[in-house]
């Protein structure tokens, strides 16, 4: 087969000098054809794919990214929305504490302190949670002292009188320029009920100790 692809060359030429080939004998033998490089390649519509011209010739292997499939320029199906969409991230926002619900508890201390406490503390007491509404009502008091607040109302109802004196303490140091004005009447307020607390609690005692205290009389005895 490599005879059709070599043409007689000089006798003259040593022996070990290379064959000389025919371009012409390797186009009569059916040999493969090359494209030549002089030949324009037509220009490809608008938004084709341009392929390099490595490519095109017959057995090349493909070197670019695949051609897009089918499935990727297919509309999504009706119905099926991304996540995104279908569950929007919305805002975390936190319960707000409500002034009724700090107030109600603070003012139901101060009637069961009356008729146990004297009347100008009561009054001072009621003039300072008066203050506490009119802020509260008028945005001056910021979220940290609401919930405080909360917090403290919490134990005065439950009867912890330590903790709620550990909130009135931690507000005095944190937030004094807010609390100062009426935080002192809290203060009192705590301190009176937990003495009018103190009371009953005797009061409740005071009667059993009476009765343990009552001398049995003598039983008679028979002659």
């Amino acid at each position: 087969m490599a005879e059709l692809y070599v043409k007689l060359g000089n006798k003259e030429r040593g022996w070990n000098d290379p064959p000389q080939f025919s371009y012409g004998l390797q186009t009569q033998a059916g040999g493969p054809k090359r494209t030549p490089l002089n030949k324009r390649v037509a220009a490809l519509p608008d938004g084709a794919p341009r392929v390099p011209t490595s490519e095109t010739s017959p057995g090349a292997s493909p070197v670019g990214p695949p051609p897009p499939s089918s499935k990727a320029s297919r509309p999504p199906p009706v119905g099926s929305c991304p996540a995104s969409s279908v569950e929007p991230k919305l805002p975390v926002t936190e319960c707000e504490t409500l002034l009724e619900d700090v107030l109600r508890p603070l003012e139901q201390a101060l009637e069961d302190c009356r008729g146990h406490t004297k009347k100008q503390v009561c009054d001072d007491i009621s003039r300072r949670l008066a203050l506490l509404q009119e802020q509260w009502a008028g945005g001056k008091l910021s979220t940290p002292v609401k919930k405080r607040m909360a917090l403290l109302v919490l134990e005065l109802s439950s009867h912890r009188w330590d903790a709620a004196d550990d909130i009135h303490r931690s507000l005095m140091v944190d937030h004094v320029t807010e609390v100062s004005q009426w935080m002192v009447g809290v203060k009192r307020l705590i301190a009176e009920k937990k003495s009018l607390s103190s009371e009953e609690a005797n009061e409740e005692t005071c009667p059993a100790t009476a009765e343990e205290n009552q001398t049995v009389p003598d039983v008679q005895q028979a002659p």
